[in-house]
């Protein structure tokens, strides 16, 4: 089993369930309200962790309860959170939720003690970029610190995953030629590179921009669509099963994390990507970020499961 790196955000989420998503300026009354852990790199080391991967994270708390709460909760699922950074006087970071009927979220994030995580603390973990084979990174801490860890891993000749959320207007064509893999949504795709996503001709031709900036696959989450992955070689498509979507937070994530660990057991991408449409899916049908991650057994079981459906 090769060893995952995952660095990001950290963030304590405020749920709040709602009939639908309010206009601005209007005034509408909340289901419920829950505290879950959440943060996009959290999320991904969380789920690395519960889908069987060998796991450190690398991130920045707050002294505070929210962040002893994230740390215990990673503790638990089997994270290596020995090398997280905890500053005094700075909140953890935190996210404010609204979840429609449908499922769908909009997410406002407050980013707290993330805005610190620097550059300066990723250069003092070096032996944790030595020891990993695969490093995923996202946009939810300072982007220098993203480009910084893209960087260094690329020089070690890792594995590197960027997803690229939320999407920024603009990354650096030196940063694309260091991703083995990028993991934007059409929406970030769009922000990314310009190309329409109207339709799956227009998605390919993104993703090709992509690959002549530099990158070696991009691989595009569809939601209920699935995913598309893109390279020199194919432009393939792969359909997820179908079920009743409670929630999307954390879907992605729980996608991202998944295709590291499957890369990191040493399957093939198309693997990968099905055994990650898998594990999004069975999140979906669940409330909350880290509390809607599956188990590894729950994935293989649902992947048995639809082979004797077939």
């Amino acid at each position: 089993m090769k060893k995952i790196l995952v660095i990001g955000s950290s963030n304590i989420d405020f749920v709040v369930n709602v009939q639908y998503m309010p206009a601005v300026g209007e005034t509408i009354i909340g289901n419920a309200l829950s505290k879950i852990p959440g943060g996009k790199g959290a999320n991904q080391a969380y789920a690395c962790a519960k889908l069987g991967g060998d796991i450190t994270f690398l991130s920045t708390l707050g002294d505070d309860d929210s962040g002893k709460l994230l740390i215990d909760n990673l503790s638990r699922a089997g994270v290596n959170t020995g090398l997280i950074s905890v500053l005094k006087d700075t909140p953890t970071g935190m996210a404010i939720i609204y979840i429609n009927k449908e499922g769908n979220n909009s997410i406002v994030v407050v980013s707290g003690a993330n805005g610190l995580c620097s550059a300066e603390y990723l250069k003092n973990q070096s032996e944790a970029f030595q020891e990993s084979d695969i490093m995923i990174v996202q946009m939810e801490i300072p982007y220098d610190s993203v480009y910084y860890a893209v960087e260094k891993a690329d020089k070690l000749g890792k594995t590197v995953i960027l997803n690229p959320a939320p999407a920024p207007d603009y990354i650096p064509d030196e940063i694309y030629s260091c991703i083995d893999i990028i993991t934007p949504n059409e929406t970030e795709l769009a922000r990314l590179t310009g190309y329409g996503i109207d339709s799956f001709e227009n998605i390919k031709e993104g993703c090709q921009a992509l690959l002549r900036k530099g990158v070696k696959n991009v691989l595009v989450t569809l939601g209920a669509r699935g995913a598309m992955l893109v390279n020199n070689n194919e432009a393939s498509i792969f359909a997820p099963p179908d079920i009743k979507v409670v929630d999307t937070t954390a879907a992605g994530d729980t996608f991202n994390a998944a295709i590291a660990v499957m890369l990191a057991e040493g399957r093939s991408y198309h693997d990968a990507i099905k055994f990650a449409n898998i594990a999004s899916t069975i999140a979906v049908s669940r409330k909350g970020a880290q509390t809607s991650v599956p188990a590894r057994q729950e994935v293989d079981n649902f992947s048995k499961q639809l082979k004797n459906e077939k």
